[in-house]
């Protein structure tokens, strides 16, 4: 991070915008006892290196922790003294943060507690730089608070304790995560703080992660209700000069949340901390759920880089025995009676190639047996796996392939083998108009049913209303139970067998021409016999029903 000079080192020349502390009264003591809310206590109580507070808005977690940023850049290095560095999602935050620092320097640390606006490089991701305005406070143990913009590329730079504030609403927001985590290395901090942002935001995703043992956060959740119940009101009353009662402060708070009308979800996310479905969300979470089954397979196949390189053999050895191990036992539990339609979303790295099946039921509900997934295979052995399937599905009637960029390969010798039985989909703006609607419908009534699984679950709440149509959006990715990249992949792939069983598809039954010895003369009745017992129906037909 380069940095030009200074711009003012008195705080009496900065914009007038700058709030000196919030509006905080002057000679407010933030060591005092009784001016820290238990939870915010609890917060500051906690030492760790990694802590995430989940919490409804103001809360106070931001008044606390830059007041625990002040104590630490107060200190010397012997003490535990290190810079501290806020990353707000806009550029008010880190004025209003860098306020309540410069007045907790006078009040406890008894210091001036200048605040310096200053310029710095924002690099940006074309390569190029430009000078954006900061705001710091330094101590005279030698180290600083600053306020910084969220670009990921600066933050990577830095070294100390970094406040990443409302999280969720940041640009890059698993990007900035992700440069930060460099910083433990040289013993600094980092502590991320947000009200919620939907289900699918990659904050929410740390959480579930760090409850799962999985990242080594430790996780702190504050809500509205909180936070009053622990004097918030009492405080509020204390500025506005005004008497607190219990009865004023339940007006209070039903004031508040009525605030929200019929806007439950949000009042939820905003206020108590439980995150939503995301904005323009197509499906819910209950309608999913309602649509899935405990204990339908949804399995895995996983290379590393090497395998690409292995010789043909190796690799059509390893994946044969996959699919004889894991696939086969599922194929020869379907049932042979109904009709076997499926979808395939391809990808070849980065995302995950998903092919889902469905069964056609009597009472036309599709009901999908299995799920399989592939990541970083090589394009042979997807084809291998996709032709495994499609030979031993009972009745396979239809099966609709992305042939879009690297799926052209796949989609094309798919069609190649299984002739009109498969449908080669471009995606298109009148694909998505047509078809996602009647794939969204089926959740309505309940004429789906899927694997119960996180990532199957996951994958339809990331489809979402763009531009008018229902799809996911083009740039979403968001971490998976394996903790990979996930783009939705399931869900298109459901949505392609879904198209697929609502595709025309014919089915004829075949009987072998009976022939009897007597029926034909010597020489050819002897051989129409031994036609007979070495015949077998082609790739693609079943001895119950031929396929076309």
């Amino acid at each position: 991070m380069t940095q030009t000079p200074v711009l003012s080192r008195d705080p009496n020349d900065l914009p007038a915008a700058l709030p000196t502390g919030a509006e905080i009264p002057a000679d407010l003591d933030p060591l005092a006892d009784g001016i820290l809310m238990d939870h915010q206590k609890t917060w500051l109580e906690d030492t760790s290196d990694l802590k995430i507070c989940e919490k409804g808005r103001r809360t106070g977690i931001t008044f606390a922790e830059m007041l625990g940023c002040t104590l630490i850049s107060a200190a010397q290095g012997k003490a535990g003294g290190m810079n501290c560095f806020y990353i707000g999602d806009t550029k008010d935050k880190g004025r209003e943060a860098i306020g309540y620092v410069a007045h907790f320097a006078k009040t406890i640390a008894g210091e001036l507690g200048q605040i310096e606006e200053f310029l710095f490089e924002d690099k940006q991701p074309d390569g190029t730089t430009k000078h954006i305005s900061a705001y710091r406070v330094r101590f005279a143990s030698g180290y600083r608070v600053e306020a910084l913009s969220s670009n990921p590329a600066n933050i990577r730079g830095l070294q100390g304790t970094v406040v990443i504030d409302e999280a969720a609403f940041h640009k890059d927001v698993r990007e900035v995560i992700d440069a930060v985590n460099a910083m433990l290395i040289w013993g600094g901090k980092v502590r991320i703080i947000s009200t919620h942002n939907g289900q699918l935001n990659p904050f929410n995703e740390l959480i579930r992660e760090a409850r799962a043992g999985k990242n080594g956060y430790t996780v702190h959740k504050y809500t509205f209700h909180d936070a009053v119940r622990n004097g918030l009101f009492k405080r509020v009353c204390l500025m506005k000069g005004e008497t607190w009662s219990q009865e004023a402060q339940d007006a209070w708070e039903a004031t508040i949340r009525s605030s929200y009308g019929a806007r439950t979800g949000a009042m939820a996310q905003e206020l108590d901390a439980i995150p939503t479905e995301m904005q323009g969300a197509a499906l819910t979470r209950v309608q999913i759920e309602n649509c899935m089954k405990q204990g339908l397979p949804f399995l895995r196949l996983v290379k590393d880089d090497a395998f690409k390189n292995a010789p043909p053999e190796v690799r059509q050895r390893d994946v044969e025995e996959w699919c004889e191990t894991r696939l086969k036992p599922v194929l020869k539990g379907l049932n042979e009676d109904r009709m076997h339609v499926l979808g395939e979303d391809f990808a070849r790295n980065g995302d995950a190639t998903d092919i889902v099946v469905l069964e056609i039921g009597e009472d036309l509900v599709r009901r999908c047996p299995f799920i399989v997934e592939m990541r970083n295979v090589p394009f042979d052995q997807q084809r291998q796996v996709f032709f495994y399937i499609g030979d031993n599905l009972p009745r396979f009637v239809k099966g609709a392939v992305d042939k879009t960029g690297n799926g052209a390969y796949l989609a094309e010798v798919a069609a190649q083998r299984y002739g009109s039985r498969i449908i080669e989909v471009s995606f298109s703006r009148s694909w998505y108009e047509t078809e996602m609607p009647p794939y969204i419908d089926a959740f309505t009534d309940k004429s789906i049913e899927l694997p119960k699984h996180e990532d199957v679950l996951r994958d339809h709440q990331a489809l979402q209303l763009v531009d008018g149509l229902i799809r996911v959006p083009r740039d979403f990715r968001f971490k998976g139970s394996d903790g990979l990249d996930r783009h939705g992949d399931s869900a298109v792939g459901g949505a392609l067998a879904y198209f697929a069983s609502r595709s025309e598809y014919r089915e004829y039954d075949y009987e072998p021409v009976k022939v009897t010895p007597g029926g034909l003369d010597g020489d050819m009745a002897d051989e129409a016999e031994d036609q007979r017992d070495w015949w077998e129906p082609p790739i693609g037909t079943h001895r119950f029903g031929g396929l076309i």
